[in-house]
C-alpha cells in the first residue's frame, strides 16, 4: 500500500523544484465542469473519467488532469506568457490495466511563451530531465506535428483529412481510414447498395434511436462524396508509414526525415521546428544521443498534443506508466480561447513513480 504521505511531501518537493525554475503555483478545483472536457474529447472521455452529476451546476469529472483546467484559467484572464506549476491528485478509470490505481498524485509544469517554441520545449524537457537524472530513466520525444502535417497536406477533400486528423490518436482506425481511402479496403456490399439507391430512406420506415431523417440523409451523402473521391495514391501511403517508422537516435531521425520529406514538401515546416528543437535541447546541457525518437511516439495517450511529446520510462520495469510525460498543445489553447492562441508546452511527473524507484536504489 502507498504511503500517502510520503507521496504528498515528494509532490510538494517537486513542485518547488519548479517554482525555483521560476513557475508560478496554482491549484485547481478537483471537481471540474464535463462540458469543456467532453467539448475537447468527445464521448469518449466518459470511459476514462469519472463522472457525477450536481443539480445546479449540472455534469462534473473528477480531475483527470491538471492542464486543461490550467490552460483554461490562463486563456481566461487573457494572460500571454507565463510559467504554471501545480501538484495534486487526479483520477481516471483503468479499464485495461486494472492494477493501476485510479487515484494518483501528478506535479506539473505549464509553460506559456510568445516567441521561439523550441526555447521553449527545451526548458520544459530540460526541466524535467534535471528532476529525473538520479532514477535511470529512458526518455523517449517525438513529434505529432510531422504527422499532422503530412495529413494535413494530403490531396484529397477536407472531410477525408478531418477523419484522419481525429483519429490520429487512434492508430488502429487511423490505419482503416487509411486502407480505405487508399482504396486497399473495398466497400462493403451493404453500404454499396446503399449508396447506389436514388432515395435510399424511401423504404426506411419509422426512423428510431437518437438520429433524425435528416441527420440520416447528411451522412450518406458524406458517403456518396467519399465514395466519388479518388483513393489516395499508393505511394502517398507509403510515405505516411514511413514518417511513422521514424525512430531511433534523434540525429539519425532527423536525417531520415529530411530525406522523406524531399518526396513530400508538406512537412519541410515541421521537420525544421524538430532541428530547432533538437539544438535547443542540446544547449540545455543534454546529450542526444541519451534519447530515443519515434515519429509515433504519444499516439496512443496524448490526445491534445500537436507537435513535441516527451515521456521517461524506467527500462527496470516495463509494466510501469510513464514516470513523467508532456508535451505541446497549441491547438488546445485555441479552442479554449475561442480562436486566440497562445502556444503552450508542459509536463508532468509522478512522484509516487519516483519514490517507487528511489527505494530502489
Amino acid at each position: 500500500m502507498q504511503n500517502r504521505a510520503a507521496i504528498r511531501k515528494e509532490a510538494l518537493r517537486l513542485r518547488s523544484l519548479f517554482e525555483k525554475k521560476g513557475a508560478q503555483p496554482v491549484e485547481t478545483d478537483i471537481l471540474q465542469p464535463a462540458a469543456a472536457l467532453l467539448d475537447l474529447y468527445g464521448e469518449d472521455i466518459r470511459a476514462r473519467a469519472f463522472v457525477t452529476v450536481d443539480s445546479q451546476k449540472g455534469e462534473l469529472m473528477l480531475r483527470p488532469d491538471f492542464t486543461v483546467p490550467v490552460a483554461q484559467m490562463h486563456m481566461e484572464h487573457g494572460a500571454e506568457s507565463a510559467c504554471y506549476t501545480y501538484a495534486g491528485e487526479v483520477f481516471r478509470r483503468q479499464n485495461e490495466c486494472r492494477d493501476r490505481p485510479i487515484e494518483y498524485f501528478q506535479v506539473g509544469i505549464e509553460l506559456f511563451h510568445i516567441g521561439n517554441p523550441a526555447y521553449a520545449d527545451a526548458r520544459v524537457f530540460s526541466s524535467i530531465y534535471s528532476m529525473l537524472g538520479n532514477l535511470r530513466l529512458k526518455p523517449a520525444i517525438g513529434d505529432i506535428g510531422i504527422l499532422m502535417s503530412a495529413v494535413e497536406g494530403l490531396s484529397t477533400i477536407n472531410r477525408r483529412k478531418r477523419a484522419l486528423m481525429r483519429h490520429i490518436w487512434r492508430p488502429g482506425r487511423f490505419r482503416t481510414l487509411l486502407d480505405r481511402y487508399s482504396g486497399r479496403m473495398p466497400v462493403p456490399n451493404s453500404r454499396a447498395e446503399l449508396l447506389a439507391s436514388k432515395d435510399p430512406m424511401s423504404n426506411a420506415g419509422q426512423v428510431i434511436g437518437l438520429r433524425t431523417a435528416s441527420e440520416i440523409t447528411e451522412r450518406i451523402e458524406a458517403l456518396r462524396e467519399d465514395a466519388a473521391t479518388k483513393p489516395l495514391p499508393e505511394h502517398v501511403i507509403e510515405l505516411l508509414d514511413e514518417i511513422l517508422e521514424v525512430g531511433g537516435k534523434p540525429e539519425a531521425s532527423l536525417k531520415r526525415l529530411r530525406e522523406i520529406e524531399l518526396d513530400m514538401p508538406v512537412i519541410v515546416p515541421a521537420v525544421d521546428g524538430l532541428e530547432k528543437r533538437l539544438e535547443a535541447i542540446e544547449n540545455c546541457g543534454i546529450d542526444l544521443n541519451a534519447l530515443v525518437f519515434e515519429a509515433s511516439y504519444g499516439r496512443t495517450q496524448m490526445e491534445y498534443y500537436d507537435g513535441f511529446v516527451f515521456g521517461f520510462y524506467s527500462e527496470r520495469h516495463s509494466e510501469m506508466p510513464p514516470v513523467a510525460s508532456g508535451g505541446r498543445y497549441d491547438a488546445l489553447t485555441r479552442r479554449l480561447g475561442r480562436g486566440r492562441m497562445v502556444p503552450a508546452v508542459g509536463g508532468v511527473i509522478r512522484p509516487g513513480l519516483t519514490l517507487e524507484l528511489e527505494r530502489e536504489g
